[in-house]
C-alpha cells in the first residue's frame, strides 16, 4: 500500500460523499467518524476546536479505511493493516502534520504507533485500553436509587459546563472541546439525561450522540465523586439506553477504558455486549 492511496483533504463534503457509505456499513466500529462527522455537519468546522479538521480517505480503487482529525484532539483511524498504518504514518510525516495522538482498534492503534515511529522519531505512549459495548438486553438496574430521570434544558446549562470540565479532568482528556459550546449543543437537541432525587437535585448525567447511520453512542456518563457508588451512574445509562431503543435507534453503543472494572461491570450488567478493542496512544511530550 503506498502513502499516495491516502488521500486528505479539509473538505467534509467531499469527505462523506466519498466516504460515506464506507462508514454506514459498520456503524458500530465506525461510531466516532459518524458521530465526529454529523457534529460538524450540524455546528460547522469548529466544533471541536479553532482549527480546520482534517479528513483523510485509504483509496485504491475502493475505500478502506479514513482518519478524522479535528485538533487539538487525537487522530482517529478505522481498522488498518501493518501495511495501510505504515502508509498512513509515511503520508503524514511528509505533509508534515502534526499527531498528538491516535485513537482506533487496538491492533490498528498499535501499528501505527509503531511506524510513526520510524517515520518520525517520535515514540508513543499508550494513554488508555477502550472496550466498545453495544446494548443486547436491557436491564434495569437493582436496586433503582429514588428519583427520577429528566432532559437538561437551557437552566442546566451552568451544571452541564461544571460537570463536562471535572469529566474532562477526571478522565484525563485536558483541555479540548469548548464546555460551554459543548453545553448548548447537547441542550439543543436533548443530548443530555439528568438523574435528579426526590427534591430535584441533579446527581448523574448521561449524554448520548445524535442518529446517525442508525446509531448513537452513549457518552459522556458522569456522577460527582462524593455521589458515586449510589446507583446514579445506572439508572441514568439506563434510562437514556431505554429512550434510544424506545426511538428506534438500530445499535446503542458506548466505550468504557478498562481501567475501570467499576463501570465495565455496570454496563454487561444492564444489558451491554462487549464488541471490540481500542487503544489510545500519545505522542511526544
Amino acid at each position: 500500500m503506498s502513502p499516495e492511496n491516502w488521500y486528505l483533504t479539509d473538505d467534509l463534503d467531499e469527505f462523506l460523499a466519498r466516504a460515506g457509505d464506507f462508514l454506514s456499513s459498520r456503524p458500530a466500529l465506525h461510531t466516532v467518524p459518524l458521530s465526529v462527522t454529523e457534529a460538524l455537519r450540524r455546528r460547522g468546522p469548529h466544533a471541536f476546536g479553532a482549527e480546520d479538521p482534517v479528513f483523510g480517505i485509504l483509496d485504491d480503487g475502493t475505500v478502506r479505511a479514513v482518519l478524522v482529525h479535528t485538533p487539538p484532539f487525537h487522530l482517529h483511524v478505522t481498522t488498518l493493516t501493518p501495511g495501510e498504518a505504515d502508509a498512513l504514518a509515511t503520508r503524514l510525516a511528509e505533509q508534515a502534520h502534526p499527531v498528538p495522538g491516535l485513537s482506533g482498534p487496538r491492533e490498528t492503534a498499535e501499528a501505527f504507533a509503531a511506524a510513526w515511529q520510524r517515520r518520525s522519531g517520535t515514540a508513543g505512549t499508550l494513554a488508555q485500553r477502550q472496550r466498545l459495548y453495544r446494548l443486547d438486553e436491557l436491564t434495569a438496574p437493582e436496586p433503582r436509587p429514588e428519583g427520577r430521570a429528566r432532559i437538561a434544558g437551557p437552566a442546566d446549562r451552568e451544571l452541564l459546563i461544571r460537570w463536562k470540565l471535572a469529566f474532562d479532568g477526571d478522565t484525563g482528556h485536558g483541555p479540548g472541546q469548548d464546555p460551554a459550546g459543548w453545553a448548548d449543543a447537547r441542550i439543543a437537541y436533548g443530548g443530555i439525561t439528568l438523574w435528579e432525587t426526590p427534591d430535584g437535585t441533579p446527581v448523574s448525567l448521561a449524554g448520548v450522540t445524535p442518529e446517525t447511520a442508525g446509531q448513537v453512542r452513549v457518552a459522556p456518563v458522569y456522577t460527582p465523586a462524593e455521589l458515586r457508588g449510589r446507583g446514579y451512574a445506572g439508572a441514568v445509562t439506563a434510562e437514556v439506553s431505554r429512550a434510544a431503543r424506545e426511538a428506534g435507534t438500530a445499535e446503542i453503543l458506548l466505550f468504557t477504558d478498562l481501567a475501570n472494572p467499576t463501570s465495565n461491570g455496570l454496563y454487561q450488567r444492564i444489558g451491554y455486549r462487549p464488541v471490540a478493542d481500542f487503544a489510545v496512544w500519545r505522542f511526544g511530550d
